[in-house]
């Protein structure tokens, strides 16, 4: 009697858990998804000036910035789904205002030749990120042949003689860069709820029938015995 009251409190005890951590899990995708909707709501507003955007910074903000690109640029490692690996190119840009800033022009496919970007003024809109691809397994960027392997913002700003500030750009110029387009989106942001809430009920169902299964037997070697 003792086993069959421990079996029936430590299953039910369990459903209950793996219950409320699916139920969690439910209430996260709804928050994620109200997330996500803000977010792309930000980053489909219409542009403001790059300075209104700074102070506080706003990250996927619409920008618009007139300047021009200064020499060099910075190719970073990245991968399209269909494509494979490709580089995205950065480039210092020069804007009223506000100085020197990072612009993340587009990517090209791998061993596509990196064009001269032209030097004349241009009006260009994109979006304010700060995105956080940095971790302990990240290489550190193979300098001799001008490869980073992630957007490592205040490190790009140090060899890129620039401020501290990303805009990936959103809408091409009239002029030629060179590049496809890679607008921000939210691609990138995991949104696995669903799956664990998934997995936690599955969980509990299994462990509900393992439960009953086995009071069931237990039941059943009393009634024998």
């Amino acid at each position: 009697m003792r086993l069959t009251l421990f079996a029936a409190v430590i299953g039910l005890g369990g459903i209950a858990i793996l219950m409320w951590l699916g139920i969690w899990q439910v209430q996260r995708l709804a928050w994620k998804q109200a997330l996500l909707g803000d977010i792309e709501a930000t980053i489909a507003d219409d542009p403001v000036p790059i300075a209104q955007g700074l102070d506080p910074f706003k990250k996927y903000l619409p920008v618009a910035l007139s300047g021009h690109f200064d020499t060099g640029h910075i190719r970073v490692l990245a991968s399209r789904k269909t494509l494979g690996p490709v580089y995205r190119i950065l480039r210092p840009f020069t804007t009223d205002g506000v100085g020197r800033v990072i612009v993340d022009t587009g990517w090209i496919r791998d061993g596509d030749p990196v064009l001269d970007v032209p030097t004349e003024e241009l009006d260009l809109i994109g979006n304010l990120n700060n995105p956080n691809e940095i971790d302990s397994f990240t290489p550190e960027p193979d300098l001799a042949r001008n490869i980073w392997f992630a957007r490592d913002v205040d490190a790009l700003a140090t060899a890129l003689d620039t401020r501290p500030i990303l805009v990936v750009l959103r809408e091409m110029p009239e002029s030629d860069l060179g590049v496809t387009p890679w607008p921000v989106d939210t691609a990138g942001i995991p949104n696995d709820h669903l799956q664990y809430a998934i997995t936690w009920f599955s969980l509990a169902v299994i462990w509900g029938g393992m439960t009953f299964y086995f009071l069931l037997r237990t039941h059943r070697s009393r009634k024998e015995s």
